[in-house]
């Protein structure tokens, strides 16, 4: 074995201790030397050893939950990109309603002997979920990474949008343009995410309006996410004669779009609407939709760094990294009517003949 040690060494040009702790799998190597001693083995004819097989795979888990929501093909789109450089191939899975459930996936990924996997809104963005499953994968060890969710008792990197901001924005947004009765839609009260949306709402709508704790539980309204559920929701809070909604999603917000023009009213003359994510496509539909943008790029990316630094054996900090999303002005918000006064008399309700330029 020393002479085998020595030759490798000479061949990767590094320490014999270094061959060593590449060849056992232990942390504090340089990607590039512990590459460097792979090189040597595969070019010296040494057969590598079992435990680093998986390595030398280079496949990596992304568990999405549904690709519908045009945010989730953007995040699996630039996480793609970033581990390009790194060698390390995405293993995409998503879940449908009544399809694979995420623990199945990750049996899967287990199977073909993944390095890491990164975690989008999963189930560790549940406070109802059980996160023994996680817990389980940390012990084997797994690198995991989880994006957008917040589970405290779960040592990983976490990378999360600040939803509480991002509810906040859009609500001094419309406090802004003049609108006092603002209703917030978003989806189960169970989700980490919802839960900080509804304190930043109602945050910044103590803040900026007179609205009381009674009334501002009568402008939240849960739903399921998605263009439906935002349709659903924004029938009965325009029934309550909001003049603005905040939204959980821009799906959401283009259900809320399409509850308002059944009900004949022109966005934003009559009703103004915020969406969150800013996902493609948002700046063409009718109108573009005033969103609050998820800094996407900027969050996939240290995804992967942090994935990759515990795959390479450099732990990184098992805490929450909030990014701060952005406010991204267009064509769905506009200054809000005095009661019953239209430009020249009393507001005019239009027929619901227009339709959004993207389908739901």
């Amino acid at each position: 074995m020393r002479a085998r040690l020595s030759d490798i060494a000479q061949q990767a040009e590094v320490s014999e201790a270094t061959v060593s702790r590449v060849l056992n799998d232990r942390p504090g190597v340089a990607p590039e030397t512990r590459q460097a001693v792979l090189t040597a083995l595969d070019v010296l004819g040494y057969e590598r050893p079992a435990r680093l097989r998986k390595r030398c795979a280079g496949l990596v888990g992304l568990v999405v939950p549904e690709l519908d929501n045009p945010i989730f093909p953007a995040f699996a789109q630039i996480i793609e990109s970033a581990l390009a450089p790194t060698g390390f191939t995405p293993v995409l899975c998503t879940q449908t309603p009544g399809g694979i459930r995420e623990d199945e996936y990750v049996e899967m990924l287990l199977d073909r002997q993944v390095s890491g996997i990164v975690f989008v809104s999963g189930l560790h963005a549940d406070t109802t979920a059980d996160h023994d499953r996680y817990r389980a994968l940390i012990a084997r060890p797994l690198p995991v990474v989880m994006v957008n969710g917040y589970a405290p008792n779960l040592p990983a990197p976490f990378i999360s949008c600040d939803d509480r901001e991002a509810a906040d924005l859009a609500v001094t947004h419309l406090i802004a343009l003049g609108h006092r009765r603002i209703g917030l839609i978003t989806g189960p009260d169970r989700f980490v995410p919802v839960q900080r949306k509804v304190t930043g709402y109602k945050a910044a709508m103590r803040r900026g309006t007179d609205v009381s704790d009674a009334e501002l539980t009568e402008l939240t309204e849960l739903s399921l996410f998605g263009v439906e559920g935002g349709e659903a929701a924004a029938t009965r809070l325009l029934e309550r004669g909001v003049t603005g909604l905040v939204c959980g999603s821009d799906l959401m917000a283009l259900g809320a779009i399409r509850a308002a023009r059944q009900r004949g009213l022109s966005v934003p003359r009559d009703v103004s609407v915020v969406g969150y994510d800013d996902s493609p496509l948002m700046a063409f539909t009718d109108p573009p939709l005033t969103t609050v943008r998820q800094p996407v790029p900027a969050m996939a990316v240290a995804a992967v760094r942090a994935l990759v630094d515990e795959i390479n054996g450099h732990a990184a900090p098992h805490s929450e990294y909030l990014f701060r999303p952005e406010l991204v002005v267009r064509g769905s918000t506009a200054v809000a009517r005095a009661p019953g006064v239209g430009e020249g008399g009393p507001v005019q309700r239009h027929t619901p003949s227009a339709t959004l330029a993207v389908s739901a």
